[in-house]
């Protein structure tokens, strides 16, 4: 088992920056990679990013291409999203997620953490 826990979210106003952090804790040794996805009022859950835990190569979602970044830090067992110039339609809970079965399905969830972008 891989437990996932994010932080730092919270309200911004348009224009501005953010960065979250997803702390993993557990079996993180089978992790294989780490992603972030956001889930909007009324919207389906929507993919962003996502690193190789090891490699550390990275993926983008078009919608998150020049303004979001992920990174990790693997003696922290954390992984970040570094987002800037933010919009009103950021506006989302934004989920932290784990692969380590390699199946291009996420395996574990962190509870999320709540952006808003006031404009």
């Amino acid at each position: 088992q891989v437990q996932l826990v994010e932080s730092g979210g919270g309200s911004v106003q348009a224009g501005g920056s953010l960065r979250l952090s997803c702390a993993a804790s557990g079996r993180t040794s089978n992790v294989y990679r780490m992603g972030w996805l956001r889930q909007a009022p009324g919207k389906e859950r929507e993919y962003l990013a996502s690193i190789a835990w090891n490699a550390g190569s990275t993926r983008y979602a078009n919608s998150a291409k020049g303004r979001f970044t992920i990174s990790r830090d693997n003696a922290k067992n954390t992984v970040y999203l570094e987002m800037t110039s933010l919009k009103s339609e950021d506006t989302a809970i934004y989920y932290c997620a784990a692969d380590d079965t390699r199946d291009e399905s996420w395996d574990y969830w962190g509870r999320g953490t709540l952006v808003t972008v006031n404009s």
